[in-house]
């Protein structure tokens, strides 16, 4: 009786970092990334879209003289459909059309300070365009793939650390059965001790 298993302190701490986004881990067509953008320069990305789906670009300004850029979306056609000036973040939703989708990052305005941005990309309604959308990982280098390295890299531990708890909580429940067995037992060979 009495008897308490304490976890360790570090395994505590993981658990409590990384269990709640477990629950958030399911396959989708998302995707980030963090890059810098050196002063007086423009950066495009290009993202292929089929019909009626939905194309969600979130972005934010990390680090950098005043946290702020120039944002442009423009459709197949070279349509304009969001340009925001010296913004520090922004979110835009958009049902396509048929192909790619432009999207640019500007800091010609910047003379001096580069800029770390962060962006994700959210493509939903993508029907049959899935494997299409993992060929863009055979072009990525550098601490892109060094990013998505550890992102598997957390999908093993946060793995490793529901199977480890789940068999801690199996070992807690079976020790406390064989606690009461044995007392159960002590109790019915010793019953004048009571």
């Amino acid at each position: 009786m009495g008897d308490k298993t304490w976890l360790p302190f570090p395994v505590v701490l993981l658990a409590a970092l990384l269990l709640p986004r477990a629950a958030g881990f399911t396959p989708s067509l998302d995707s980030d990334f963090t890059f810098t953008l050196p002063a007086g320069q423009k950066e495009c990305f290009y993202q292929p879209m089929p019909l009626k789906a939905s194309l969600e670009i979130e972005y934010q300004v990390l680090d950098g003289a005043g946290l702020d850029i120039d944002f442009h979306l423009a459709s197949p056609e070279g349509k304009t459909l969001v340009f925001e000036q010296r913004k520090s973040d922004g979110v835009h939703t958009i049902e396509t059309e048929v192909g790619d989708y432009m999207f640019c990052f500007d800091n010609t305005f910047s003379t001096i300070s580069e800029k770390v941005i962060f962006f994700e990309l959210i493509l939903d309604n993508m029907g049959e365009q899935e494997q299409e959308q993992e060929d863009w990982k055979k072009y990525i280098t550098g601490t892109d793939m060094l990013d998505m390295k550890l992102e598997d890299i957390l999908v093993s531990i946060v793995t490793l650390l529901k199977n480890f708890f789940s068999d801690v909580q199996l070992r807690l429940h079976l020790g406390v059965y064989q606690q009461h067995q044995v007392q159960t037992k002590q109790k019915w060979s010793h019953p004048n001790s009571a």
